[in-house]
Parts: structure tokens; C-alpha cells; sequence
């Protein structure tokens, strides 16, 4: 059973641009929450590629940011403490969250309009890893309008955001073919996605199981994608690349009023899918929040299905010898 009364927290953050090698652990004790605010105590907190160019300097914005800087944006946890005259989120609920930053910790405090309930048939490690891969998806899809009349590619499709967009593109109707290497066909087959293996050839192979004309191509993968897109046919209204992505996971961390809003409606829809069954995002790997270094050097071999994710409290910290990692020891 979690403890849901403490105000002593670790947290990681770091003082200088650089690998995951420069993220740093502190602790101390958080003062009590604000109007508007809660403390909630984390269980479990996604890491995503944009921590990771935000970190190293590839990306820029917020680059006038004072050090140090936290980390992470994906969080589920338990409210530990709340202002007197807050009526959201007694103490005790179990929510999901997103911050723009500072995630990664035992505990933080957050602006209640910044949570939603977790769902209680969703587990801890789905919970963490929602946000931002589940909203930037949603956009996306949003954003194209995806239904029953498009026959819609997208790459990169067993990632974490690829992995949502598949599986919500069918459930709103369309044909979907995900491209990918050929360890994650029986994934993408589970899930009822065509897969179709990257490299040359590969607009010929999209063109034999499209079954008609390529309505929609979102690229996740970063290489080529515009060609294979206008090879397809496909309009350029309807075509979305990895700068496109960018943009929409940059407006999802922006911390103003109207952005904050819309992350959460987001957040709510993505929580309220996922009950319904619209989508399962898949956890390839859970470390301990005290191994965040490793847990991104996992990440950074593009090599995970879905998404990793830190526990704050696991079960265990002993490693189990996992299927990518003996394909990988193969290859």
C-alpha cells in the first residue's frame, strides 16, 4: 500500500546541457500547496524524446530557462495534500497528471487543473506514460480529422506515439498500415494494423495492401516521409511530419492558461479511450526512478515498443531478461 502523508521528496534535475549522464538527485521538503494546487505523491512518470532535446540543447525553446531544470511531463499519483476551500481532489484521489516540467520525482506540486482521475481498471505504469505520447496522438488525429473514409500510414508505428495513433485510427474507422522493422509485425497484427517493413521498395508494399488511394501519411520516423507521402498521392493538407510533431508536443508543454486547459481536455479524453478500449499503450520497460539514467539509454536505442516508464515504489528492482534485448544480442 502506498503511503498518501509526506512532504519529504527526491527529485531529479540537472545544471548543464548533456546526455541523461547529467541529471542529478536532490531532496528536501515541499511546502504546503497553494490555492489551486496540489501535492501529489508519484507513482509512476513517463520519458519522452523531447526531455531528451530539451536537455541536450537540440531544441531550443525555453532555452532561456533558469538552472537548474527539472525533468519530465508524464505523471500518475496519489493527491497527499491539498489548500483548505479545495473541493477537487480530495486527498487520497488517484490522478493523472502533466507539468512542463519536474515530473520526474516522488512528489510534486501541481495546479489541480492540471489533473484528471485515473481510471481504476487502468494500471499505475499506463497511467505515467499517458500524457504527452497519448496527447500529441490525439492532436494529431484531431487535427486530420481521421474516420471511416481515410486509409491512413503511419511509421514508426510500435513507438510510443505511433503505437496510440495506429490503434486510435482503426477505432475511429480507418484502414490503417503502420510501417516498422520486421520484429514488431506481430506486435502491430495484434492490434489489427498492417505492417509494412521500411526501405526501398516500401511505397510499392504500402500500395498492395493500402487497397485503395492513401488518404492520410503521419511520419514518425523522420527520414523520407514527404517523398513516400507525394509518391502516394497523398495531399499535402494531410500529410504530417516529424516538425509537425515537434510543434505538437512543444503547444501540449506550454504552461498558459488556454494550453494548460487544453493538455488536460486532452488528458481526460485520452484517460476516458482507454477505458473504453479505444487503444492499449504498451510497457516495454519499468525501471526505478533512482535508475532514470539507464532508463534513458534504453530509450535512446529506439529499439522499445510503446513506452518506458519510472516507479517511484516498484515491486522489485531485479531485471528480467526481455525479448528485444536477446533480438537485439542476436542482430
Amino acid at each position: 500500500m502506498f503511503k498518501t502523508r509526506s512532504t519529504q521528496a527526491r527529485w531529479y534535475t540537472y545544471a548543464s546541457p548533456g546526455d541523461a549522464d547529467v541529471l542529478e538527485e536532490h531532496s528536501g521538503t515541499l511546502p504546503p500547496p497553494l490555492e489551486g494546487h496540489a501535492t501529489v505523491e508519484v507513482i509512476t512518470s513517463g520519458i519522452n524524446h523531447m526531455e531528451v532535446f530539451l536537455r541536450n540543447g537540440k531544441e531550443q525553446t525555453w532555452a532561456d530557462d533558469g538552472w537548474p531544470r527539472g525533468s519530465g511531463s508524464d505523471f500518475a499519483g496519489i493527491v497527499v495534500a491539498r489548500p483548505p476551500g479545495e473541493s477537487r481532489f480530495p486527498v487520497g484521489s488517484e490522478v493523472i497528471g502533466h507539468v512542463r516540467t519536474g515530473a520526474h520525482a516522488t512528489h510534486l506540486t501541481v495546479p489541480v487543473s492540471a489533473l484528471v482521475p485515473k481510471p481504476r481498471n487502468m494500471s499505475w505504469e499506463v497511467a505515467g506514460g499517458l500524457y504527452l505520447a497519448g496527447a500529441t496522438a490525439l492532436d494529431t488525429l484531431d487535427e486530420l480529422r481521421i474516420g471511416r473514409d481515410d486509409i491512413v500510414v503511419v511509421s514508426a508505428a510500435a513507438g510510443g506515439v505511433g503505437s496510440i495513433e495506429v490503434q486510435l485510427a482503426k477505432h475511429w474507422g480507418a484502414r490503417v498500415i503502420g510501417t516498422c522493422g520486421d520484429r514488431n509485425f506481430d506486435y502491430l497484427r495484434q492490434l489489427g494494423i498492417i505492417p509494412v517493413r521500411y526501405g526501398d521498395g516500401m511505397v510499392e508494399r504500402i500500395r498492395q495492401v493500402a487497397q485503395g488511394q492513401v488518404t492520410a501519411f503521419i511520419d514518425n520516423f523522420g527520414k523520407d516521409g514527404k517523398d513516400i507521402a507525394d509518391a502516394l498521392g497523398v495531399p499535402d493538407s494531410r500529410y504530417r511530419s516529424s516538425a509537425d510533431r515537434r510543434e505538437v508536443e512543444l503547444r501540449l508543454l506550454r504552461e498558459d492558461p488556454d494550453s494548460m486547459l487544453h493538455g488536460t481536455t486532452q488528458l481526460q479524453r485520452l484517460a476516458q479511450l482507454a477505458q473504453d478500449g479505444a487503444f492499449r499503450l504498451l510497457i516495454s520497460g519499468l525501471y526505478p526512478l533512482s535508475d532514470i539514467v539507464d532508463a534513458y539509454q534504453d530509450m535512446a536505442r529506439l529499439h522499445s515498443r510503446g513506452k518506458i516508464v519510472l516507479a517511484t515504489r516498484p515491486v522489485t528492482t531485479y531485471r528480467t531478461l526481455r525479448a528485444r534485448d536477446v533480438h537485439e544480442a542476436m542482430a
